[in-house]
This record gives C-alpha cells, structure tokens and sequence, in this order.
C-alpha cells in the first residue's frame, strides 16, 4: 500500500498538490482547495504526535472493525467521511501558504520515519503501527487532492 516513507508517494502527492487553484471545483463536500489542505496539514501533525485529541466514543465501538477495511488498498475513503472533532477547517486560508505548509509537514514526516510517529491513539482507529500511520497518511491527503479531482 502507498505511504509517506516511499519517496516517490511523497512526489506524487507533492506534484498533486501544486495542480491545486483557489478556484478548483470541489467534488464533494464542503471545503475549499485551501481549508482541506489545512485539514490535511492537522493530520500529519496527529501522526506526528503533535495533536493528541481523546478518542470518540464511537471509535471506541466500532473502530476496529472498520479499520480492517479502511486500511485496504482496495478501499478507498469513503466521501463525506466523518472528521475528527476539531480538526475541521472552515474559515478563509490562503491556498499558497496552505501548500507549503502541507508540503513541508509531509517531508517532515517522511523524514523522521517511523520514529517520528506518535504512540497516542488515532480518535477513532484506535492505536495505529508506524507503517498505518505512514498508508493513512497518504490515504488522507489522497483522498483530499482527489475531492478536488487532482
């Protein structure tokens, strides 16, 4: 499965994110190119351990089961899937700086490796291994870049 320690992943992504306009017409859901780009600059900070936020009761029921599946190639993220209470974005950012911002807490990841991952548990998955945060990662940010049809 594709992950933020595989360079060329981290290329991908990195070109897929400079395609991105303040005017690309979102697929689905609500926000701009700038908001999900800053959204997806809050996860790889929880990756990093940087955001510790308390996991959701309904995490606690159900996250392991649906992590079977959500962690399948195969399987991609679902539209409009729920987000972590606090980690949505919805005021005005400026696309540029929102880029950058992503870009560099991606190479900032990718370079710490798996040391650099966080022990705390994802708020609905539960405890995750270096390697699932590394694919969840890249599965996040995909998804985004894919909202936007990049």
């Amino acid at each position: 499965m594709k992950n933020l320690w595989q360079s060329d992943c981290v290329q991908e992504l990195k070109d897929r994110i400079s395609r991105l306009r303040p005017d690309t017409p979102r697929l689905w859901g609500k926000m701009t190119p700038a908001q999900a780009m800053a959204h997806c600059t809050i996860g790889v900070q929880l990756a990093c351990g940087d955001r510790r936020p308390p996991r959701m009761l309904i995490g606690r029921l159900i996250g392991g089961l649906i992590k079977s599946k959500a962690f399948q190639e195969s399987e991609p993220m679902r539209r409009n899937s729920p987000t972590i209470p606090g980690f949505q974005v919805s005021d005005d950012r400026d696309l540029a700086d929102e880029c950058q911002k992503l870009s560099r807490a991606i190479d900032r990841f990718a370079a710490a490796g798996p040391a650099g991952c966080t022990d705390h548990p994802h708020s609905f998955f539960g405890r995750l291994t270096p390697d699932e945060w590394s694919m969840w990662m890249y599965k996040h940010i995909d998804h985004h870049l894919q909202q936007f049809g990049v």
